[in-house]
């Protein structure tokens, strides 16, 4: 299918868009920028913008100017209304896929948000960050720059976070900080109870040793211990 654009919203001509995406009214995408299919952008979404820089030029990317490194988007994300992706300044602004983003909230320069994460209203995420795949972030939470947050992990509303979030925590608090992990996403991701209690002591730092696990769980964790 074709995408459905409203005649109010500005495509940059450095913007490559896949298939069957929809672009709200007042939305502004800027290149250059990749963008997969099947997104769903709401009003005045603003993508692409260069990042601030106080030393130098600011271009004017809706008129074809560029200034930074872009901005890649996967398939199937949804960007709610006044959401803000700024484009990288050093490398590319990622977003991957299946994300659901709500409104109001900003992802800086030279963030990468991996696949299955939830950013809800309000969501501050400075420059440098990581957010692994289906962590989930809730009402207001602001994330300070060069921070990652793990796999799976849920940030409670309103925290701050200004140090590494581990895999599957739960995190509340200003500043952030772990009070248990989130057992009901592993359930839902095919852990078992057995498992389950084997591998909460090895994401607290208690055990060394890992259970038998789902290959996805498994996967995500190495990446995360490699990373």
């Amino acid at each position: 299918m074709g995408n459905r654009i409203h005649p109010t919203a500005v495509i940059g001509p450095e913007v490559e868009l896949g298939d069957d995406n929809v672009i709200g009214p007042y939305s502004v995408l800027v290149g250059p920028a990749r963008i997969g299919s099947g997104n769903w952008f709401g009003p005045r979404v603003d993508i692409g913008q260069p990042a601030d820089y106080r030393g130098g030029p600011h271009p004017v990317g809706w008129d074809g100017e560029t200034g930074g490194g872009g901005v890649v988007i996967g398939d199937g994300n949804t960007f709610k209304e006044s959401v803000s992706i700024t484009q990288g300044m050093f490398g590319i602004t990622t977003v991957g896929s299946g994300c659901y983003v709500m409104g109001r909230s900003w992802i800086a320069h030279d963030c990468t948000v991996d696949s299955d994460v939830t950013i809800t209203s309000g969501v501050q995420i400075a420059g440098h960050c990581r957010i692994w795949t289906g962590a989930n972030l809730g009402l207001g939470v602001v994330v300070h720059q060069r921070t990652q947050i793990g796999p799976g992990a849920m940030v409670g509303m309103g925290t701050v976070v200004i140090r590494e979030i581990p895999a599957f925590a739960k995190a509340v608090g200003n500043p952030a900080r772990t009070i248990g992990y989130n057992t009901v996403g592993l359930t839902r991701r095919g852990v078992p109870d057995n498992s389950l209690a084997a591998l909460v002591p090895y994401l607290a730092g208690e055990s060394d040793t890992l259970p038998d696990l789902p290959a996805d769980v498994a996967a995500l964790l190495k990446s995360w211990q490699d990373r």
